[in-house]
């Protein structure tokens, strides 16, 4: 790990007219490849080679389907001549909006396989940001499931096609129903069926398109930090290295069986290892249709379960859970905990209690990984958050002004490397307030580095709330709270909370008269299209709000008076 000692200073970045992303240097493509960093294979184009060595072992269970890695690969091809058939291919955009199935593993690399690209939404996404994501990637398909929780997306999907001219296609997990509006909806298992039949008749398989390694693989999502969420553009060799070198980390082997009990679009579950990182050592990925504890310790128990992730909300529901069900945890011997600060008390919890290893994982979509390690002490488990995974990864820990901090005191964290991207996806002007002109990354993460390298995080310099894991843009909330005809002025903070970490409080001033209640505001904000996750906790209606010097909201001073 290297520290160059200049300070970066943002500026104009140069590439991202024609694409709408910025490529990594020459010099530093050369760099990573020379070092064995990055390979030269797509994603899809690892997983023909996964089918090949691992042929017949067991790739996938999604509740009764148990698909080996050669017929993940069928399936895969599948698709993609489905897709093809309606024209799909090279370049494309589509949102892909599923939750934890078998489904979700198909379209991202049947999409990688024609050449296309999966836009990664979470299940709680809605229309709002739903839409975002279609018209910023200018989306021709949306693909969803027929219900997930009690909701129903197809009628999501008549609203997003009928609001974004761009997309044609909405494809269903399920049961398509009746389409409406301009969207024609497929269903999946017909157009992989249509496709196999394709396929078999021209008596070849698919065989992809030339997409090379520096392409983008998918485009995960940000958490909205400023503003609405950011597209973050991952390319096919960064991401292999990002969930190849995590799975080494893990020491994750064939023997390992890993279980998806957070969404599968997020990056954590995803290629940290998670399913990538899996796939890459031919063991099998489980998935979890929720993360409850009585769906978690049954696949534990069932699948023999090895190896999973949780963010520190989940993963203390699954501590006070097991501590009166007693589940059979005995195969469990690992478990990653990320997406927040994980508290050294619940940290020293989970060994004795699930029986398995705690990793504190402290990372970013947009690249940066820290992963405690399996030979760590126990005290730098339990009270850090990791060190960066590779020797290449670049970091600096600067002032405000933005000179290096002295060792061991905190800064804001500034990074660079093999997997950190060098820009959001069509996002030109927010790229220049948060990537220097060198490359380097600027976090927000507020954080002091150990001598042993580990990083502790110390809070952030964004004005981001951390719910649980769901990163609740400020601002965003409340630019819609403002829309409301009985609140005059509205702010949003963070206010610490035992079991999710930080509760989105909305402080509001009511216009004359006004009359404002929790409920009726979540309504509201519900029929406006949020996500659940972005919902407040708690209403502080308040009579006037401090200001600093210079005439905006004090945040700070207004949060210690919530607080009391």
């Amino acid at each position: 790990m290297t520290a160059p000692s200049t300070a970066p200073v943002p500026a104009p970045h140069q590439g991202e007219a024609d694409e709408g992303w910025v490529r990594w240097p020459a010099e530093f493509v050369q760099r990573y490849q020379d070092a064995g960093y990055w390979g030269d294979q797509t994603l899809d184009g690892l997983l023909r080679e996964w089918a090949r060595r691992f042929g017949p072992a067991t790739a996938l269970v999604s509740g009764a389907e148990r698909i080996s890695y050669a017929a993940l690969d069928e399936a895969v091809d599948d698709l993609s001549a489905g897709l093809a058939s309606l024209g799909i291919g090279p370049g494309d955009h589509l949102v892909v909006h599923l939750p934890n199935r078998a489904e979700f593993v198909t379209v991202l690399f049947a999409l990688m396989r024609l050449g296309a690209i999966g836009v990664m939404a979470l299940p709680a996404h809605r229309r709002v940001e739903i839409e975002h994501f279609a018209r910023l990637s200018g989306a021709v398909g949306y693909v969803v499931a027929d219900r997930h929780g009690g909701f129903d997306y197809r009628e999501l999907a008549r609203e997003v096609v009928d609001a974004v001219p761009s997309v044609r296609h909405v494809l269903v997990a399920g049961d398509p129903g009746p389409g409406s509006g301009r969207g024609v909806f497929t269903g999946l298992a017909e157009l992989a069926a249509a496709g196999r039949s394709a396929r078999l008749a021209a008596t070849s398989g698919a065989a992809g398109v030339g997409r090379e390694p520096g392409d983008i693989a998918l485009l995960l999502i940000s958490g909205g930090t400023t503003g609405k969420p950011k597209l973050i553009p991952r390319t096919h060799r960064d991401y292999a290295y990002n969930a190849r070198a995590s799975a080494q980390v893990c020491g994750l082997t064939a023997d390992d069986v890993y279980l998806v009990a957070l969404p599968a679009a997020h990056n954590f579950p995803l290629a940290c290892p998670g399913i990538l990182g899996a796939f890459g050592v031919g063991a099998t990925v489980v998935m979890a249709s929720a993360s409850s504890p009585d769906v978690v310790f049954d696949l534990i128990a069932r699948e023999r379960v090895t190896v999973t992730a949780a963010v520190p909300p989940l993963a203390r529901l699954w501590v006070e859970a097991a501590g009166w069900e007693g589940p059979d945890t005995t195969s469990l011997r690992l478990v990653q905990v990320g997406g927040a600060k994980l508290d050294e008390g619940l940290a020293q919890r989970i060994p004795p209690t699930l029986g398995a290893r705690v990793q504190q994982v402290f990372g970013m979509a947009e690249g940066l990984l820290n992963f405690t390690r399996l030979d760590d002490p126990d005290e730098i488990v339990f009270t850090s958050q990791g060190r960066p995974l590779a020797e290449a990864d670049e970091i600096r820990v600067l002032d405000g002004s933005g000179r290096p901090v002295a060792p061991g005191q905190v800064g804001e964290l500034w990074t660079r490397g093999p997997y950190t991207i060098r820009g959001y996806y069509r996002a030109a002007e927010h790229n220049t307030t948060v990537f220097g002109a060198d490359g380097f990354f600027r976090t927000g993460d507020l954080v002091r580095q150990l001598p042993t390298g580990h990083l502790v995080v110390e809070g952030r310099v964004k004005d981001v709330i951390n719910r649980g894991g769901e990163n609740v843009s400020a601002g965003e909330l409340e630019e819609h709270l403002l829309t409301h005809p009985a609140i005059a002025l509205a702010a949003v903070v963070g206010l610490p909370d035992p079991d999710v970490g930080e509760s989105v409080c909305a402080a509001v001033v009511p216009v004359a008269g006004g009359a404002v209640r929790l409920k009726e505001i979540k309504n509201y904000l519900r029929d406006r299209g949020l996500a659940r996750f972005m919902l407040p906790d708690r209403l502080a209606v308040v009579g006037e709000f401090p200001y600093t010097a210079v005439g905006k909201i004090d945040k700070r001073e207004l949060r210690r008076r919530l607080e009391q």
